[in-house]
């Protein structure tokens, strides 16, 4: 589903955030990418997401050379893409209902449906009773929240994430997770961007590890004692 063959990315200045990566994610996997700050996540991330092109390399997302569509087709491809960033990207001067809604409008998608499915996504997130809310009145955490449920409105088969649960308490993180997890079971593709070691090996789910722009390790996360759950 998602595939990078020797993929570099150099920024201005000629720093390179990524050093000649491969790396895939089958489909229907929930894979995390770990690393420290700076070692490259979110250039990942980015490169899905057409927010940034590679230097050298391709990128593939369920087979489709990302290189090679056209400017007509990008807004088509991120609609099937669900896409959590740090930054969340919220708009001010709408309700948090009409952030989340924002996609299915632009999709096309009748105005029922669109209740339906909006109210659904808060509810999951744990906001149904702010719908009305602008994000500036939420708090961080409620921000963070929203952004995920406008991410998983359009029920995405691709769904990419830096940080979702960096700014949430460890039992609202877990549920989040766990969110994420029942996504993934009925076949969403995710790769995850965490830096949360311990909430990763809770999931059991493969951990792609990023050192200096390069990939690393794959391996198989370890659930650790009394986590309470078990390997995906």
């Amino acid at each position: 589903m998602i595939r990078f063959d020797n993929v570099t990315k150099r920024y201005d200045g000629a720093r390179e955030a990524l050093k000649g990566v491969s790396l895939q994610v089958a489909p229907g996997e929930l894979a995390f990418l770990t690393g420290r700050s700076g070692a490259g996540k979110s250039t990942v991330l980015k490169l899905i997401a057409l927010i940034e092109h590679p230097t050298r390399g391709t990128v593939t997302v369920d087979g489709r050379s990302l290189g090679k569509l056209k400017d007509r087709e990008i807004p088509g491809y991120r609609q099937q893409i669900g896409m959590v960033f740090q930054d969340n990207k919220l708009l001010d001067d709408r309700s948090a209902y009409e952030n989340v809604a924002l996609p299915l409008i632009i999709n096309g998608t009748g105005e029922r449906e669109i209740g339906r499915r909006v109210r659904a996504a808060l509810d999951q997130v744990g906001l149904l009773d702010r719908e009305r809310y602008p994000p500036r009145t939420l708090s961080a955490g409620e921000q963070q929240r929203l952004g995920i449920a406008r991410a998983i409105v359009s029920r995405p088969r691709v769904l990419i994430a830096d940080e979702p649960t960096g700014n949430l308490d460890p039992d609202l993180a877990l549920e989040v997770m766990t969110l994420f997890k029942r996504l993934n079971e009925v076949g969403t593709t995710m790769l995850i961007a965490s830096h949360d070691l311990h909430l990763v090996e809770h999931f059991g789910a493969r951990r792609i590890t990023l050192t200096g722009g390069q990939v690393q390790e794959s391996a198989k996360g370890q659930v650790q004692p009394g986590a309470g759950g078990q390997p995906a």
